[in-house]
């Protein structure tokens, strides 16, 4: 039987590191490696860190679908995995990635799009990369 080899080498020891809650999940903050911008908070079970690192691209399991996912699958927006960093307890991870168009489904390139202005009211800041109902019309 022949092994695959993994295109972000380490799972092993990745494993090691990591503690999963009861559930199965560790969370994951995706950051785009050249803005230094957080694109998202997801969740990674052991199946999704396994499929990241073989294929070198970002997949989560998805909570509300009940299935693993390719970050981007539906738009083609998908996350190259650059850097795998871990916090000093082994509880989430942090993905330094290359984001291909935008990381949000809301067409904006981080989901954290929204800013408390200083009166307590939330502001949408910048502008969409792309149009959501173009996109999603297809899937």
């Amino acid at each position: 039987m022949t092994r695959r080899r993994t295109k972000v080498p380490g799972y092993r020891a990745l494993l090691g590191a990591l503690r999963f809650d009861a559930a199965g999940f560790t969370p994951a903050v995706i950051q785009d490696v050249g803005s230094k911008r957080v694109l998202t908070l997801c969740y990674l079970t052991r199946q999704a860190l396994r499929k990241s690192l073989e294929t070198g691209t970002v997949y989560v399991f998805r909570r509300s679908q009940g299935r693993l996912m390719q970050k981007g699958e539906t738009s083609g927006h998908i996350q190259v995995i650059r850097r795998v960093e871990v916090d000093c307890e082994g509880k989430s991870l942090v993905l330094h990635v290359r984001q291909h168009v935008a990381g949000c489904h809301t067409g904006r390139f981080s989901c954290y799009f929204r800013r408390l202005t200083p009166r307590g009211a939330l502001k949408a800041v910048g502008r969409r990369v792309f149009d959501p109902k173009r996109v999603y019309r297809r899937a």
